[in-house]
């Protein structure tokens, strides 16, 4: 008999993954910037919860997810604390990992950039929560500088990007460069011919060697080459009309085609990218934060794996390089950060980008602001431990409107509060809903419920306590006791899931030595 074994990588407290309390999120209306019909979300609270909070109403709606995580490189910053051991640092991103995942869209990408430290490993983790036939490619980034004092014999000069898909669903489309210098000139070198328009062009043979033609004629009395032609009399005609072909004066020499300077898109990149520095200590662009990732990094990996209108998602967003990027290419956004710097650095960042801040690709990209973000903060659990030790509802912080939507959200209801009907707080199906109230739920009480119930409607409802039998009075209703009836479902009272945060993700920003 022989038994299925799983490829996976193990480590110590592996599957002791936390049960998450899916914590609901508050809108604070006055950290909100710029249009108030924004989808954009500045999430302020610890990331693996804010991800929790997400996965009810973003499952599967990601189109692109960047994110620079902890390298555990053992460095201390001034922000951040990156010194943790193996096992809990992949203990600590195999939950998150598995979120992202499922809010990721099935034509949707994840980037996870990396150094040298845990790349190896973290490959192997993603390979088990996203599937191996998923993985697209690892991507190198070539920094300019390195560390002065390397804690080896060479510097590191290179970070890792792993780019996976969500499944065979997700298109990988071409991206090309001419942001080389070397290059440009090339090129120019190239494209030395102009046409009557004053356009420069090149010149390209209408037929490949590799190409095998199934058309062999003439065309306007041209000989033809051996193989013949590549394209059809019909796309020549067309090329024609366009001015896109050559004659040579001599009609036993090949026809050829122009190749304009102004339409050429460049060389398709590679996985090395070279051609992208760190950002220079003197750039507008820079700020006061160790971690800060250029934002033509951030614009390079977004056009691989986003289009205009797409949801992009960060949850490590540092100095808010991710969202700041997104904005400018017209993309949609949620960006979540822990620390203070949430204040200090993203939001007042943002507000910058939407009043048109011109750092970064602005130029590039044609960025004259507008738009705007919703600021939100990441709920305290529902519950807290009374002086005897027993969890009570946190009524401090949680007022009748709160404890809805967050008892809703624990027992798989979206908080849709009808305009009309008071206890259709919920939804899960077409027919199901939840009420929560603090009262005490009578008989009487009940039966005013039930006789507003339409046929086939069924009601959850969820109180401090009711009259005893009544859960037997009606078959499409089901009262539950809070807080217990939620006491095993997740754990409570926890204040973070902190990957040792106290700021800034990644390595971004180390100082470029070669300047």
């Amino acid at each position: 008999m022989t038994h299925k074994q799983k490829l996976e990588l193990t480590w110590i407290g592996k599957g002791d993954e936390p049960k998450l309390e899916p914590r609901i999120s508050l809108w604070d209306k006055d950290k909100s910037y710029g249009d108030e019909n924004t989808e954009n979300m500045l999430i302020h609270g610890d990331n693996l919860m804010a991800l929790k909070a997400l996965e009810q109403d973003y499952a599967g709606r990601i189109k692109c997810i960047y994110i620079d995580p902890p390298y555990n490189t053992g460095s201390a910053f001034e922000h951040y604390d990156d010194n943790l051991e193996h096992s809990i640092w992949l203990g600590l991103m195999k939950p998150r990992l598995e979120i992202l995942h499922k809010l990721l869209s099935e034509d949707g990408f994840i980037f996870v950039q990396i150094d040298n430290t845990e790349m190896a490993y973290l490959k192997i983790l993603l390979d088990e929560v996203f599937g191996r036939k998923n993985f697209i490619n690892d991507i190198i980034w070539k920094r300019k500088g390195g560390s002065v004092n390397p804690r080896n014999k060479l510097n590191n000069m290179t970070d890792y990007i792993l780019w996976y898909s969500k499944s065979s669903a997700a298109a990988v489309k071409p991206v090309y460069t001419l942001d080389d210098e070397d290059t440009k000139a090339y090129i120019e070198k190239r494209f030395r011919n102009v046409d009557e328009h004053g356009r420069r062009y090149r010149l390209s043979p209408i037929i490949s060697p590799t190409y095998s033609a199934t058309l062999v004629y003439d065309y306007k009395g041209y000989t033809p080459p051996p193989n013949g032609w590549s394209f059809s009399r019909t796309t020549m005609e067309r090329f024609e009309r366009e001015g896109r072909l050559y004659f040579p004066a001599s009609k036993n020499q090949r026809i050829q085609r122009k190749q304009f300077l102004d339409e050429y898109k460049g060389r398709p990149i590679g996985n090395l990218w070279t051609d992208i520095n760190v950002i220079n200590p003197m750039s507008s662009e820079r700020l006061e934060f160790v971690g800060q990732k250029p934002e033509r990094l951030i614009e390079r990996v977004l056009t691989l794996g986003s289009n205009p209108g797409d949801l992009v998602l960060d949850s490590f967003l540092g100095s808010g390089t991710t969202a700041a990027v997104a904005h400018k290419m017209n993309r949609r956004w949620i960006g979540i950060e822990l620390g203070d710097h949430c204040y200090t650095h993203c939001k007042p960042r943002l507000e910058k980008v939407i009043d048109g801040e011109q750092g970064g690709i602005s130029k590039a990209v044609g960025w004259q602001g507008g738009g705007g973000f919703k600021f939100y903060e990441l709920a305290p659990s529902l519950l807290k431990q009374d002086t005897y030790g027993n969890w009570v509802i946190d009524k401090e912080h949680y007022n009748p409107e709160m404890l809805a939507a967050a008892v809703a959200k624990l027992n798989g209801y979206r908080y849709e509060p009808n305009e009309t009907i008071f206890w259709k707080q919920g939804k899960s199906h077409e027919n199901s809903y939840i009420f929560v109230t603090t009262q005490f739920i009578t008989a009487k009480y009940l039966d005013l419920l039930a006789a507003d119930m339409q046929y086939q409607e069924n009601l959850l409802i969820c109180c401090p306590a009711y009259d005893t039998g009544l859960n037997n009075r009606y078959e499409n209703i089901i009262i539950k006791k809070i807080p217990q009836a939620v006491l095993d479902k997740c754990e409570f009272g926890v204040k973070d899931y902190n990957i040792n945060l106290k700021g800034v993700t990644g390595m971004e920003g180390e100082e470029d030595t070669d300047e």
